[in-house]
C-alpha cells in the first residue's frame, strides 16, 4: 500500500543531526529518545516557515483529544478504569514536562524569545500527543548521547494520514532490504474509497486513552468490570470470599473481566462461578478455573450475578450520559470533548444492552 523511504522518517537520527542536537549530546543525565522528539518537534514548529519539515508539520492537528488534554470535569465522566489510565498518563507527561525544564532553559541560544514561551507545557503537551498518537514502531540503533530507555518511534509523514479501522488487517513494518517503512494491506480496497489501516486489536477504551477516539461497532470492544464490581453482589454471609478473591488473584484472574458483545467474557464468568461456589463446593474451585460445571446452582447463581453486575452498569451509564446531554446544553466551550466522552458511553451502553439480552437466555432454562 505505501512504502516510505527511511529518508523521510523522523527518529532520534533527524533529532541529534538538527540544531538541538548539540545541545542533547551536552546534556546531562541524558535525555530520553522520547524527549528527543517531542524537543525536536516544538523547535521545528517555532521555526514556522524556516523549518524544513514545514509542509509536515502544517498537516499535523493543531490540538489533540487523547484524555491527557481533556478538561478534569470531563475526564471525571469517563469509565473508572479509563479514568485512572487518564490521570496516570497525565501525571507522566507533566512529570517529563517538568523533569526537562533544565533541559530545555540550555536552548536559550537557539531562540530570540525567552525560552520559557517557546517550550510551554502547552507546546510540550502537542509535541506529546503528535508522538504518541501517530509514531510508527521503529527499533532504532542506540545514540549515546540519548538515555538507555528504548528508542522505537518514528514518525511517519504521509504514512500517518491513514486512519483506523478495526476491519481490516494490514502488516506494518520497517523493510531491512529495501530500507523503507512498508505497510501491506490483506483487504481489498474499492476504487475512490479511503484506505484504512488497523492501529491494533484494540478497544475503544484504549483507541481514546491513546488515540483521541472512539471506533463505532468496534468488534474489539469490551466494557471492564472492576474487581470491587466483581464482589458487590455477593451474599454478605459468604465466609470464604477473601479466600476466593485470593485465588483469583493468585491465578491472575482479577484483570480483563468484561462484558462484550457476545456477552460475559469466558473470564468473568469464570471469576464468578468461584466465588457464587457453595461453602461444600469449595474444595472445587481448581475445577472451575479449567472450565468444568460444578452444579447447575452454581450456573445459576454465577449468571444472576453477572446479570446484576451488567444492570448496575447499565444504570451508572445512562446516569453519566444525562449529566453529558446537560453539561452539553450548558458548557458550549466542552460540547466536542462532551460528545468523545457520549460516543464512548453510548458504544459501551450497546455493549451492556446486548450482554443483557445474551444473560437473559443464558438464564432462562433455569427458571
Amino acid at each position: 500500500m505505501i512504502s516510505l523511504p527511511e529518508s523521510c522518517l523522523l527518529t532520534t537520527d533527524t533529532v541529534i543531526r538538527s540544531s538541538v542536537g548539540p545541545y542533547i549530546k551536552k546534556w546531562k543525565p541524558p535525555v530520553s529518545p522520547l524527549l528527543a522528539l517531542c524537543t525536536f518537534l516544538v523547535s521545528e514548529k517555532h521555526a514556522g516557515r524556516q523549518s524544513l519539515w514545514k509542509s509536515y508539520l502544517d498537516i499535523l492537528p493543531k490540538s489533540y483529544t487523547c484524555p491527557v488534554c481533556l478538561e478534569p470535569e470531563v475526564v471525571d465522566l469517563l469509565p473508572s478504569p479509563l479514568k485512572e489510565k487518564a490521570e496516570e498518563q497525565r501525571a507522566r507527561v507533566q512529570d517529563l514536562f517538568a523533569s526537562a525544564r533544565g533541559f530545555f532553559s540550555t536552548l536559550q541560544p537557539l531562540f530570540a524569545e525567552p525560552v520559557d514561551s517557546v517550550f510551554s507545557y502547552r507546546a510540550f503537551l502537542w509535541a506529546w500527543c503528535t508522538v504518541n498518537t501517530r509514531a510508527v514502531y521503529l527499533r532504532s540503533r542506540r545514540q549515546e548521547c540519548l538515555s538507555a530507555e528504548p528508542d522505537t518511534c518514528a514518525l511517519a509523514p504521509f504514512l500517518d494520514l491513514l486512519n483506523h479501522s478495526p476491519h481490516v488487517q494490514v502488516r506494518a513494518a520497517f523493510n531491512e532490504k529495501t530500507r523503507c517503512y512498508e505497510i501491506r494491506t490483506a483487504s481489498r480496497c474499492r476504487k475512490h474509497q479511503e484506505v484504512f489501516i488497523c492501529y491494533g486489536p484494540h478497544d475503544n477504551q484504549r483507541l481514546l486513552l491513546e488515540y483521541g477516539f472512539v471506533s463505532v461497532r468496534n468488534p474489539h470492544a469490551c466494557v471492564p468490570v472492576s474487581a470491587e464490581m466483581l464482589v458487590k453482589f455477593l451474599p454478605a454471609a459468604d465466609k470464604h470470599v477473601h479466600r476466593k478473591t485470593a485465588i483469583l488473584k493468585d491465578h491472575g484472574f482479577t484483570g480483563n473481566l468484561t462484558f462484550g458483545w457476545d456477552g460475559p467474557s469466558w473470564r468473568l464468568l469464570t471469576a464468578l462461578k468461584l466465588l457464587c461456589l457453595e461453602a461444600e463446593r469449595f474444595t472445587s474451585w481448581k475445577k472451575v478455573l479449567l472450565g468444568e460445571v460444578i452444579s447447575d446452582t452454581n450456573e445459576k447463581t454465577s449468571l444472576g450475578v453477572a446479570q446484576k453486575i451488567c444492570s448496575d452498569i447499565i444504570e451508572e451509564t445512562q446516569a453519566v450520559l444525562r449529566k453529558v446531554s446537560d453539561m452539553k446544553e450548558g458548557t458550549v466551550s466542552l460540547r466536542s470533548q462532551l460528545s468523545l466522552v457520549e460516543a464512548l458511553r453510548m458504544e459501551e451502553l450497546r455493549i451492556l444492552q446486548a450482554s443483557a439480552e445474551i444473560l437473559s437466555s443464558l438464564l432462562a432454562p433455569f427458571s
